[in-house]
């Protein structure tokens, strides 16, 4: 049972992955990088720069679903990994926390109506790149980590 999902997984990722390439090569195919902004506007038109849109839009809503779905099939086959699973992504909630935590609005309402945005999302925005701040140093600590133990090793 589970050679054979995996078998069909694997099929069907190098399918779309082949997809991808070949919507790449002709969206660069058609695309000309010395046009105006004007130019480039008008492919919001153009039907075959379309079809390589709602395609991008299809392989990250499968990315998601694979993405939200594969730890789920994960802790049912192995019930003991789930524990690290749900570990990980209560870790990664606390980090978004503390990034809200400390995310702040710091524009006036003038230069909120000048930016066209509003205070919340000026906060979230703020917490968005803490949490970024916040796993990029968790991640270079945690390589210097290991580096350090494999030395002494």
């Amino acid at each position: 049972m589970k050679d054979s999902i995996h078998s069909i997984t694997k099929v069907i990722l190098i399918v779309l992955l082949a997809l991808s390439v070949v919507s790449g090569l002709i969206f660069y195919g058609l695309f000309d990088f010395n046009r105006t902004l004007d130019m480039m506007m008008d492919d919001l038109n153009n039907p075959y720069m379309n079809e390589i849109f709602y395609w991008s839009a299809i392989l990250l809503g499968i990315i998601v679903l694979i993405t939200i779905l594969s730890p789920i099939y994960n802790i049912i086959l192995n019930p003991k990994d789930g524990k690290a699973i749900l570990f990980s992504i209560g870790a990664f909630a606390v980090v978004i926390l503390i990034g809200y935590a400390l995310a702040d609005n710091e524009f006036s309402e003038y230069e909120l109506e000048k930016l066209k945005t509003t205070a919340e999302v000026s906060t979230y925005v703020g917490m968005g790149l803490y949490t970024t701040y916040i796993t990029f140093g968790i991640t270079v600590l945690s390589i210097i980590y290991a580096s350090v133990v494999k030395l002494f090793k």
